[in-house]
């Protein structure tokens, strides 16, 4: 084949989370699957392709070497690279789209992409809680995945997802961490049930909470977290007699003895232990403090931060699961409170 003509095979999605050369390694794929590339076709060298795409060198090699240990391609020194089987056993191709990273967000990653396997091609995107660039990101996808994995949380525009979201064939459609009910018919959902959870799980911290006589949520405004978890909090406050609070903007605030804080945001949680650390109260004494969704870190802050959270890994693992059994469902993914000092 011409170097021209495989050039034209070859597209760097630029608004793509996907390494370049795994962006590389899939496109040769689906070439290959299309029938436009044959076993014996010569392709370019590392430098022609390091310099027509303006992409490093390590970019380049790294991509041959992805499909050479697939056993896609081969090499002979001096001659350089070649297709030596089209004998590729692809199950599915997904596009998936996370609404920001975040430690908790990378291990949903890892846990759908390890669980899906090396069969199965996953294009990745980003769209930081912005509906536009969610509805521009899906408008400009290709139109042969088979599967379409979405994160539905938004700081504005909210009510104009589902319209978006209902254009997706929902035999394609799965839903992460969230589930809109105004998108309609059955498609499958690995979600968590907000409202409940924190209920839930602050029942589960009742003994310690006990010593306490206020709690306080930290919510940001413009905040994409769902109302439905300031739901659960004041119902739990409410059956149980706490005082209660809302706080937009935790560095306004003033800390009182007997008061717990819950915190939504990891920047409120660094602002808050600042906060703590400068004040004449003992944090697990005087001051209780409670963290959404655990991470390593939290193990070891100030001797471990009261975490509660949904278990991520298994959000992913039951995600890549419906793609490998071709089974829809609708499953709602436990929530748990661990229990540490800062309680």
């Amino acid at each position: 084949m011409k170097t021209s003509l495989f050039f034209k095979l070859i597209y760097f999605d630029d608004f793509s989370v996907t390494p370049k050369y795994q962006q590389l390694a899939n496109c040769i794929t689906k070439a290959i699957e299309d029938g436009k590339l044959n076993v014996g076709d010569v392709l370019p060298s590392i430098n022609e392709l390091s310099f027509h795409f303006e992409i490093c060198r390590d970019t380049a090699e790294k991509g041959y070497k992805h499909l050479k240990a697939q056993g896609i391609i081969g090499s002979v020194p001096g001659k350089g690279y070649f297709i030596s089987s089209t004998d590729i056993d692809r199950t599915a191709r997904v596009f998936l789209m996370f609404n920001k990273l975040s430690p908790h967000k990378k291990l949903i990653y890892d846990a759908f992409v390890k669980t899906l396997g090396k069969n199965v091609t996953v294009d990745f995107y980003i769209y930081n809680n912005d509906l536009a660039l969610f509805k521009k990101l899906l408008n400009n996808s290709a139109a042969e995945y088979n599967y379409f994995v979405l994160i539905p949380h938004f700081i504005e525009g909210e009510d104009k997802a589902p319209k978006i979201i209902n254009q997706i064939d929902k035999d394609k459609l799965i839903l992460l961490d969230k589930v809109i009910p105004e998108v309609t018919g059955d498609f499958s959902a690995v979600y968590e049930n907000f409202e409940k959870d924190i209920h839930g799980a602050l029942e589960q911290a009742l003994p310690k909470l006990k010593k306490y006589h206020t709690i306080k949520i930290i919510f940001p405004e413009n905040s994409y977290y769902p109302d439905e978890i300031i739901n659960g909090f004041v119902s739990f406050c409410t059956q149980y007699a706490f005082g209660h609070k809302v706080v937009h903007d935790i560095k306004r605030e003033t800390l009182g003895k007997g008061e717990v804080y819950i915190n939504l945001m990891d920047d409120d949680l660094v602002s808050l232990i600042e906060m703590i650390m400068a004040s004449k109260f003992k944090l697990g004494k005087d001051i209780g403090v409670i963290s959404y969704n655990e991470t390593p870190l939290k193990k070891i802050i100030l001797n471990g931060i009261t975490t509660m959270s949904t278990d991520f890994e298994a959000m992913g693992i039951e995600a890549a699961n419906i793609i490998k059994t071709g089974k829809k469902a609708k499953t709602e993914v436990a929530f748990r409170l661990t229990q540490r000092a800062s309680l």
